[in-house]
C-alpha cells in the first residue's frame, strides 16, 4: 500500500490508541514508553511497503506494535537485568481514586510482572479478540493459546491477590 507520509500520519493519529494500549502494558516508565512509541512507527513506517490491505490497517498496527514491543521488552529486559520487580516505582494512587482507578492501578502492577507472550495474550484477551484471533496474532496454536489465557488468568488473580486487593 503506498501513503505518503501525510496519509501515514494521519492513519497513525487514527489509531494511536492502539499503540498506547500496547505501550502501556509493557512499559511503566514513562521514558521507555516515548522510546517503545518511537520504534513502533519507525517499524510500522519501515512495514509500510508490505501492508496489503488483506486486513483492518488497525489490525496491521497491532500486530506491528505487539511485535516490536516484545523485541523491545527483551532488549530492554536485557539490559535492565539487575531491577526487580520490588524496585520499580509503583504507580501512584490518589486518596480519592475511584473503585474502577483502584482495581487499574493493581491490574497494571500484576500484569508488569508477567512475562512478554502473557502479556500479549492478556491485552489481546482484554481488547475483545477470540482465541483464533489471538493464537492466529501470536503464530500460536489455538489449544496453547487457550492453555496459556487460562494460566495467565489465574496467575494475575494470584498476584493481585498478593499485592493485598480482594475481588
Amino acid at each position: 500500500m503506498q501513503l505518503t507520509e501525510k496519509e501515514f500520519l494521519e492513519k497513525i493519529n487514527v489509531h494511536k490508541g492502539i499503540i498506547y494500549k500496547v505501550i502501556r502494558i509493557y512499559f511503566e516508565n514513562h521514558d521507555d514508553r516515548e522510546d517503545l512509541f518511537q520504534e513502533i512507527i519507525l517499524q510500522t513506517w519501515k512495514s509500510l511497503p508490505s501492508f496489503q490491505g488483506k486486513s483492518q490497517f488497525s489490525t496491521w498496527l497491532y500486530r506491528i506494535a505487539l511485535n516490536t514491543a516484545i523485541v523491545f521488552f527483551k532488549k530492554e529486559k536485557k539490559r535492565n537485568d539487575s531491577i526487580r520487580n520490588d524496585q520499580l516505582q509503583p504507580i501512584s494512587m490518589q486518596d480519592d481514586a475511584s473503585e474502577k482507578e483502584t482495581q487499574l492501578v493493581h491490574f497494571y502492577k500484576a500484569v508488569y510482572q508477567l512475562d512478554k507472550i502473557e502479556k500479549a495474550i492478556i491485552l489481546q484477551y482484554i481488547d475483545g479478540l477470540s482465541g483464533d484471533e489471538i493464537s492466529k496474532n501470536l503464530g500460536l496454536s489455538a489449544v496453547n493459546t487457550r492453555v496459556k489465557l487460562n494460566r495467565t488468568k489465574k496467575k494475575l488473580q494470584n498476584i493481585i491477590k498478593q499485592q493485598g486487593y480482594e475481588f
